[in-house]
């Protein structure tokens, strides 16, 4: 079959919710086949339920590394060329620097760099194979700039801003886009949590933002979508902000 736009697939990994889900939906909406990895088996079912026969639910604990090859192997298996990667799975902890332990930061480093190293190095080795593919990191306003209490999730997004650098370099010449998102600020039930509790941070959020609001969910999905088509075909390398203009804010 050829691999055009219409017949693609897909894995988005913490595809059952948010801005996995938003990514999703808008793959599906354009009859690409989407394996979404998660750990909420209820999630994934109900993401399943929501788009029909195109969404394929796996329930995978990505911290478990030595799983994923075998993992991969076998969706490469069932569904076949994987032609998009998108690292979405990622965790937070808000706490101040000097409480943070070993093991604390160390989980975070876990799932949210060396499960996504892991799973790109191993997706990584199908796509050179069929010669093209494109992976898409999620990085987070976190890398840009320095934000309070949360040392280990910044971390995590500036090594993966750093790593998309260096995959694209390494990777493209194989025909394997590598491109990374930086949402900004967007509406999610994880940050109306946040800033709804935080009347102060609200609105210093909004100040900074040149377009005065928060992003919604499918606006990054919109960006995951234009970066996984042949439309960006001459795309490698790049940290694309979608945040109203935040990191540019005064």
């Amino acid at each position: 079959m050829p691999n055009t736009d219409q017949n693609k697939l897909a894995i988005v990994t913490g595809g059952g919710s948010g801005i996995g889900l938003a990514i999703t939906e808008k793959f599906i909406e354009h009859d690409i086949t989407t394996i979404i990895i998660g750990r909420d088996e209820k999630k994934l079912e109900a993401a399943k339920n929501r788009f029909g026969k195109l969404c394929k639910p796996v329930a995978f604990d990505l911290n478990e590394l030595s799983g994923i090859p075998d993992l991969i192997e076998k969706l490469s298996s069932e569904f076949g060329q994987i032609n998009i990667l998108v690292n979405n799975a990622g965790i937070n902890l808000k706490k101040e620097f000097t409480e943070v332990t070993d093991k604390e930061f160390q989980k975070i480093i876990l799932t949210n760099v060396s499960a996504m190293f892991a799973l790109s190095r191993e997706v990584s080795k199908k796509m050179i194979q069929n010669g093209k593919g494109s992976i898409i990191n999620i990085s987070s306003m976190a890398s840009q700039y320095g934000l309070p209490k949360v040392i280990a999730y910044t971390a995590s997004k500036s090594a993966i801003e750093g790593m998309t650098r260096a995959m694209a370099v390494e990777l493209s010449p194989k025909g394997i886009r590598v491109n990374c998102i930086a949402p900004g600020f967007i509406a999610t039930d994880m940050s109306a949590k946040a800033l709804n509790n935080d009347k102060e941070r609200k609105e210093r959020v909004l100040s900074r933002t040149p377009m005065g609001m928060l992003g919604e969910p499918s606006d990054i999905g919109d960006a995951a979508l234009f970066l996984a088509m042949d439309s960006a075909k001459y795309i490698t390398g790049v940290i694309l902000p979608v945040d109203g203009g935040n990191s540019v804010g005064f």
